[in-house]
Parts: C-alpha cells; structure tokens; sequence
C-alpha cells in the first residue's frame, strides 16, 4: 500500500501513479455508458431517456462526493509526506466519520427529492416513471459511492493509485454482467440497470474493506482513532469543498449552456450532446495526471520539497500536453469521422464537426488548468482554484455562448470558441498566482 512520492525520478513516478488513475477514469466513463448501451440494445427510448437522465443527476453527485474525498486524500498525503502518523490516523478516523454521516444526508436528500428534480429537468412524460425508479434505486445505493471513494482516497494519499482501480475494474465487470442478465435476459429496463450499478457499487466497497482488514494501513490505526474533531473536519471541507463545489457548478454551467444552444434547434442539440461524449474521453488523461499530481504535491509539500512538487506540475503538464495536442490535431484534420461515431444523421454530424473543431481547442487548455488546479489544491489553495474556475466560467463562457447565439447566422463552430477563450482567462489567472508565490504559504 504504501509509496512514497517524495522519492525518486519525477516522471517515472508521476507516470507510474498517474497509469492507474488514466484507466480508472476510463472504466468508470466504460461503466456509465455500460447501462445506456445495453438499454439502448434491449429497451424502450423510455428507458434510454430515464438513465440518459438519472445517470446525469448520479454523475453531479458523484463528482460532489470525489471533490470532498480529494481534500481527504490531500490532508493525508501532507501528513505521510511531514511522517505525522498519528495525524494520518486521526485524519482517517475523521473521515470515515464524516463520509457515513455524508452518505446518509445525501441519500435522504436524494430519495425527497427525485422527483422534483425529475420535474425540474423537464423529462419526457413517457419516461418519468422509468426516471423515477432508476433514480431511486441509484440513490439508495449512494453509501456505497461514499464508502468506496473515501477508502480511494485514502489509499490515494499513501500515494496508492492502483488498489482502487482493482477495484473499479471488478465493479465495472460485474456492473456489464449484471446489465446483461437483468436488461437483456430479464428484460428489466432502466430499473434493471440501476440494480446492475448498485450491485457493483456495493461489491466494490466490500472489497475495499475486505483488503483494509487484510493488508492494514501503514500507520497505526485503532478503533479509538475513528471518531469527529473539529480541527481535522474542518481542514478536510477547506480542502476538498471548493473542489466539490467548483465541479458542482461548472457542471450546472454544462446545463446552462446546453440550454442557450438547445435554442437554436434540434440539430444543433444533438449535436452539442455527441460533442460532450467526445469530450469525456478527450479529458481523461489530463484529468489523470491532475489527479497524481494532487497527491503527488501533497506528499511532498508536506516533506518540505515545495521545488519537487512544483515539478512534480509541470511534469504532469507536458504529459498530458502529449493527450491534448493529438486530440486537437485530430480533431482540426478530421472531426466528423469522431461525431460520426455517436450519430448516423449526416446533419449532426456535421454541425458535431464544426462544434468539436473548435471546442478542441480547449482540450491543449485545459491540460494547464486542471495540473495547476491539482497542484495548487496539493499545497492546500483549493479556494483560489474554484474562484478562478467561477470567474472564467460565469463571467466569460456563458455570457459569450448567450452573445454568440443571439449573432446573425451563427454556427456551432463560433459557439464552440467560448469554451478556449474562458479557458485563457484561467491560465492567466492561474500563472499569475503561481508567480505570486503565495502557493509556497504551505496550508495543513
């Protein structure tokens, strides 16, 4: 379990912890689109409309629950990093206190609110039923989100980033398995493929805890360690709660604009939503080597070595630079052979090509602003990290997509620019703090 960071040639070691994150985010995307294919297969649009749905509302909630359990993986890595054992177990002991009382908030607030929500999304009425149920059961099933993304993060903090994709592997089997016998053979619907993700979900946090017990923590840790204190809660929601709230928010960003550009028409809606598909994959890498270098520069701020760490992001940059720029060429050459693959409509199709061959820009962008995001929360300024994220999101990129909807013979291609020239916005924003050096004003 344990591997220190602290030690050793920088990009060996970035690549090594950033591997396992890169093909755990690639399964857990493969999960998602699990249950919409095998329902897209063996169901109704009903039910292809009722996960499409409640699968979103889970992802907005998911990435809630990761943005907070990355403040934990922080606060323990600066503490491995500093050999402060017995705050590594007091840390850990805080969190698996506040995640249960956090899993059980949410799943109430979510088992409330479904159907407002349902409502509030505008859903078809000839799926909110199949909504509904997929959504309740999903819910129901949110303590196992928790319980496995809090054991993530911890072993994450020791700076161990494969264990937990093990895990995310399983599940994501047994989640295909399980759409299969429900879905396909039982003919279940959307509600047999909430029960296939719960089920996984369920198996893959008692693995977790089947391997704490087995293998122990590299630190004592006792029962007496497992209990709330205020010093400890509060530094891991200043921590990861920008992060949570700034994933929270650019995702209703997502909505909004999705909303301006479904006023342009159907097309043009369709085709934003192939886009999206594209871009998820497109921001795997770089979301990868963000999330190494989270730890990374928390392990080693903690040890002292604020130069390795700042290393440490721009290592991580130049890796997933390699990422942005082959998607961007490729996209700019040849856009539509991808839109192509998620819309048989030539319409689309195109208007996807002209939407993603400017969007693309962003994904070269991007790869300094999610490694300067990571790196700056690693030193413990995750606040500035959401301020700039806000400003370039609702100062600069909805106002610009509303601006260039309303502009005469508008296309996609000109709406797609909105996102890059937000994105510029953030690297000036986040070159000039790092200059400022206030990053060096170690937060624990």
């Amino acid at each position: 379990m344990e591997n220190t960071l602290t030690q050793g040639k920088i990009f060996p070691t970035l690549i090594r912890f950033a591997i396992p994150f890169l093909l755990a985010n690639l399964l857990q995307a493969l999960y998602g689109a699990a249950d919409l294919f095998m329902v897209g297969q063996f169901a109704d649009a009903a039910a292809i409309a009722a996960v499409s749905i409640g699968s979103q509302v889970m992802q907005t909630i998911t990435g809630i629950i990761l943005g907070l359990t990355t403040g934990g993986t922080v606060l323990i890595g600066q503490y491995w990093g500093a050999h402060k054992h017995q705050d590594v177990a007091k840390t850990i002991g805080c969190i698996l206190c506040v995640f249960t009382i956090m899993a059980i908030i949410l799943t109430i607030i979510m088992l409330l609110a479904s159907k407002p929500i349902i409502s509030f999304m505008q859903t078809p009425m000839e799926a909110v039923s199949a909504t509904i149920q997929y959504l309740l059961i999903c819910s129901s099933g949110i303590i196992f989100i928790v319980g496995y993304n809090a054991v993530s993060g911890i072993l994450r903090g020791f700076g161990d980033s494969t264990t937990p994709l093990i895990f995310v592997a399983i599940a994501c089997i047994i989640n295909i398995i399980g759409d299969y016998i429900l879905v396909a053979f039982f003919q279940l619907g959307a509600t047999g493929a909430a029960i296939a993700t719960i089920t996984a979900q369920a198996v893959s946090l008692g693995l977790a805890i089947l391997y704490l017990q087995k293998r122990k923590l590299p630190v004592p840790f006792h029962k007496t360690d497992i209990h709330l204190t205020a010093e400890k809660t509060s530094k891991i929601f200043r921590l990861g709660f920008p992060i949570a709230l700034q994933d929270g928010l650019i995702n209703i960003s997502f909505l909004i604009i999705t909303t301006i550009i479904n006023t342009m028409g159907l097309n043009e809606a369709a085709a934003v939503g192939v886009v999206e598909k594209i871009i998820v994959f497109a921001m795997l890498p770089p979301t990868a080597f963000a999330s190494a270098i989270a730890a990374m520069t928390a392990q080693n701020m903690g040890a002292g070595l604020p130069q390795r760490a700042k290393s440490c992001m721009y290592a991580g940059i130049t890796c997933s630079l390699l990422f942005g720029i082959a998607i961007c060429l490729y996209s700019q050459w040849n856009p539509a052979s991808l839109t192509a693959i998620f819309a048989d409509d030539a319409e689309v199709v195109h208007k996807a090509a002209l939407y993603l061959k400017s969007y693309s820009l962003d994904c070269i962008l991007v790869c300094f602003i999610f490694c300067l995001n990571s790196f700056f929360s690693g030193c413990g300024h995750s606040l500035f990290s959401l301020v700039h994220s806000l400003l370039a999101t609702f100062a600069l990129r909805i106002p610009l997509s509303y601006y260039f909807s309303l502009q005469p013979h508008v296309t996609l291609y000109q709406m797609g620019l909105a996102a890059p020239i937000a994105s510029l916005l953030s690297i000036f924003l986040c070159f000039f703090y790092l200059q400022s050096n206030r990053w060096q004003k170690y937060q624990i």
